[in-house]
Protein backbone atom coordinates (compact mmCIF):
# COMPACT_ATOMS: atom_id res chain seq x y z
CA UNK A 1 0.00 0.00 0.00
CA UNK A 2 2.89 2.58 0.90
CA UNK A 3 4.13 1.98 -2.51
CA UNK A 4 1.10 2.31 -4.10
CA UNK A 5 0.58 5.76 -2.36
CA UNK A 6 4.26 6.40 -3.08
CA UNK A 7 3.81 5.37 -6.95
CA UNK A 8 0.68 7.60 -6.88
CA UNK A 9 2.42 10.64 -5.61
CA UNK A 10 5.25 10.38 -7.69
CA UNK A 11 2.93 10.61 -11.17
CA UNK A 12 0.89 13.29 -9.94
CA UNK A 13 3.88 15.22 -9.54
CA UNK A 14 5.53 14.34 -13.08
CA UNK A 15 2.29 15.37 -14.38
CA UNK A 16 2.21 18.80 -12.64
CA UNK A 17 6.53 19.23 -13.61
CA UNK A 18 4.96 17.99 -17.63
CA UNK A 19 2.11 20.61 -17.37
CA UNK A 20 4.62 23.47 -16.40
CA UNK A 21 7.42 22.24 -19.09
CA UNK A 22 4.64 22.48 -21.21
CA UNK A 23 2.74 25.69 -21.14
CA UNK A 24 5.83 27.72 -19.70
CA UNK A 25 5.73 30.17 -22.63
CA UNK A 26 2.53 30.99 -21.14
CA UNK A 27 3.72 32.60 -18.12
CA UNK A 28 6.71 34.28 -19.02
CA UNK A 29 5.22 38.46 -19.82
CA UNK A 30 1.51 39.73 -18.30
CA UNK A 31 0.48 39.39 -22.29
CA UNK A 32 1.41 35.99 -22.68
CA UNK A 33 -0.83 34.75 -19.63
CA UNK A 34 -3.87 36.69 -20.28
CA UNK A 35 -3.42 35.30 -24.34
CA UNK A 36 -3.08 31.75 -22.64
CA UNK A 37 -5.97 32.46 -20.37
CA UNK A 38 -8.54 33.30 -23.16
CA UNK A 39 -7.04 30.76 -25.72
CA UNK A 40 -7.43 28.18 -22.30
CA UNK A 41 -11.63 28.59 -22.14
CA UNK A 42 -12.17 29.39 -25.92
CA UNK A 43 -13.48 26.94 -28.43
CA UNK A 44 -15.94 25.91 -30.72
CA UNK A 45 -19.21 23.51 -29.94
CA UNK A 46 -17.73 20.04 -29.33
CA UNK A 47 -14.03 21.32 -28.66
CA UNK A 48 -12.47 20.10 -25.29
CA UNK A 49 -10.63 23.22 -23.43
CA UNK A 50 -7.73 22.36 -22.10
CA UNK A 51 -8.24 22.90 -18.46
CA UNK A 52 -4.60 21.47 -17.55
CA UNK A 53 -3.46 24.86 -19.50
CA UNK A 54 -6.20 26.49 -17.64
CA UNK A 55 -5.09 25.23 -14.06
CA UNK A 56 -0.75 25.79 -15.05
CA UNK A 57 -1.95 29.49 -15.15
CA UNK A 58 -3.07 30.06 -11.97
CA UNK A 59 -2.24 29.93 -8.21
CA UNK A 60 -3.37 26.62 -6.51
CA UNK A 61 -5.98 29.21 -4.62
CA UNK A 62 -6.97 31.23 -7.23
CA UNK A 63 -10.50 32.83 -6.97
CA UNK A 64 -13.04 33.62 -10.00
CA UNK A 65 -15.59 35.11 -9.40
CA UNK A 66 -18.69 36.92 -11.88
CA UNK A 67 -20.80 39.26 -10.55
CA UNK A 68 -24.04 40.86 -11.57
CA UNK A 69 -27.53 42.71 -10.36
CA UNK A 70 -30.12 40.57 -8.63
CA UNK A 71 -33.92 40.97 -8.92
CA UNK A 72 -33.72 43.57 -6.13
CA UNK A 73 -31.55 45.65 -8.01
CA UNK A 74 -28.70 44.64 -5.70
CA UNK A 75 -25.33 43.93 -6.66
CA UNK A 76 -23.94 40.23 -6.57
CA UNK A 77 -21.06 37.76 -7.27
CA UNK A 78 -20.18 34.30 -6.68
CA UNK A 79 -16.86 33.09 -5.68
CA UNK A 80 -15.30 29.68 -7.45
CA UNK A 81 -12.35 27.83 -6.93
CA UNK A 82 -10.55 26.76 -10.11
CA UNK A 83 -12.69 22.86 -10.19
CA UNK A 84 -15.66 24.60 -9.49
CA UNK A 85 -15.57 27.06 -11.87
CA UNK A 86 -14.42 24.14 -14.57
CA UNK A 87 -17.63 22.31 -13.15
CA UNK A 88 -19.86 25.52 -13.85
CA UNK A 89 -18.75 25.61 -17.28
CA UNK A 90 -17.38 23.06 -19.25
CA UNK A 91 -20.43 20.98 -20.56
CA UNK A 92 -21.83 24.18 -21.52
CA UNK A 93 -18.91 25.58 -22.84
CA UNK A 94 -18.39 22.10 -24.70
CA UNK A 95 -22.21 21.70 -25.85
CA UNK A 96 -22.62 25.53 -26.93
CA UNK A 97 -19.01 26.49 -27.85
CA UNK A 98 -17.73 29.69 -26.06
CA UNK A 99 -14.80 31.66 -27.59
CA UNK A 100 -13.92 35.07 -25.46
CA UNK A 101 -11.66 37.24 -27.39
CA UNK A 102 -9.66 40.39 -25.52
CA UNK A 103 -10.53 43.93 -27.19
CA UNK A 104 -8.48 46.25 -24.78
CA UNK A 105 -6.56 46.09 -22.08
CA UNK A 106 -4.62 48.53 -19.12
CA UNK A 107 -2.12 47.21 -17.11
CA UNK A 108 -1.05 48.93 -13.64
CA UNK A 109 2.30 46.84 -12.24
CA UNK A 110 4.21 47.52 -9.19
CA UNK A 111 7.16 45.22 -8.25
CA UNK A 112 5.79 41.76 -8.89
CA UNK A 113 2.20 42.61 -8.63
CA UNK A 114 -0.25 43.54 -11.41
CA UNK A 115 -3.53 44.29 -12.18
CA UNK A 116 -4.92 43.98 -15.78
CA UNK A 117 -8.18 45.66 -16.63
CA UNK A 118 -8.87 43.42 -19.79
CA UNK A 119 -12.21 43.86 -22.30
CA UNK A 120 -13.93 41.31 -23.52
CA UNK A 121 -16.36 39.83 -26.25
CA UNK A 122 -17.47 36.54 -25.94
CA UNK A 123 -19.19 34.80 -29.07
CA UNK A 124 -20.65 31.16 -29.36
CA UNK A 125 -18.18 30.48 -32.72
CA UNK A 126 -15.51 32.87 -33.99
CA UNK A 127 -18.04 34.77 -36.96
CA UNK A 128 -20.83 34.37 -34.31
CA UNK A 129 -23.09 37.07 -32.90
CA UNK A 130 -21.66 38.42 -29.74
CA UNK A 131 -23.42 36.96 -26.39
CA UNK A 132 -21.46 39.45 -23.88
CA UNK A 133 -19.14 42.03 -23.16
CA UNK A 134 -17.35 43.14 -20.33
CA UNK A 135 -14.40 43.39 -18.13
CA UNK A 136 -12.37 41.29 -16.20
CA UNK A 137 -10.32 42.47 -13.59
CA UNK A 138 -7.39 40.12 -13.35
CA UNK A 139 -4.68 39.93 -10.75
CA UNK A 140 -1.36 38.45 -11.29
CA UNK A 141 1.78 37.73 -9.14
CA UNK A 142 5.23 37.68 -10.18
CA UNK A 143 7.50 35.09 -8.45
CA UNK A 144 10.82 35.88 -10.15
CA UNK A 145 10.46 32.63 -12.85
CA UNK A 146 6.83 33.06 -14.29
CA UNK A 147 3.29 35.14 -14.15
CA UNK A 148 0.51 33.77 -12.13
CA UNK A 149 -3.32 34.72 -12.04
CA UNK A 150 -4.62 35.26 -8.36
CA UNK A 151 -7.95 36.05 -9.17
CA UNK A 152 -10.02 36.86 -12.16
CA UNK A 153 -13.28 39.34 -11.15
CA UNK A 154 -15.35 40.43 -13.43
CA UNK A 155 -18.90 42.43 -14.95
CA UNK A 156 -20.87 42.17 -18.22
CA UNK A 157 -21.79 44.79 -20.15
CA UNK A 158 -25.91 45.49 -20.41
CA UNK A 159 -27.81 48.60 -21.55
CA UNK A 160 -28.08 50.45 -18.54
CA UNK A 161 -24.03 49.55 -17.92
CA UNK A 162 -22.20 49.97 -20.98
CA UNK A 163 -17.97 49.26 -20.80
CA UNK A 164 -17.10 52.69 -20.00
CA UNK A 165 -15.32 54.65 -23.05
CA UNK A 166 -11.68 54.67 -22.11
CA UNK A 167 -12.23 50.81 -22.00
CA UNK A 168 -14.05 50.32 -25.12
CA UNK A 169 -11.61 49.68 -27.93
CA UNK A 170 -15.04 50.00 -30.42
CA UNK A 171 -14.62 53.16 -29.12
CA UNK A 172 -11.07 54.07 -28.58
CA UNK A 173 -7.49 52.59 -30.28
CA UNK A 174 -6.91 49.54 -28.68
CA UNK A 175 -5.34 49.86 -25.09
CA UNK A 176 -1.52 49.76 -23.86
CA UNK A 177 0.05 46.46 -23.74
CA UNK A 178 3.18 45.82 -21.11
Amino acid sequence: MKYIFTLLLSVLFIASVSAQEKYSEDVQTIDSIIEALYASISGEKGQTRDWDRFRNLMIPEAKLMPTGVNQENKGVYRLWGIEEYIQQVDKNFFDNGFIENELAKEVDQFRNVAHVFSTYESRRTKKGDIIARGINSIQLFYDNERWWVVSIFWASETPENPIPEKYDAKKKPRGRSY
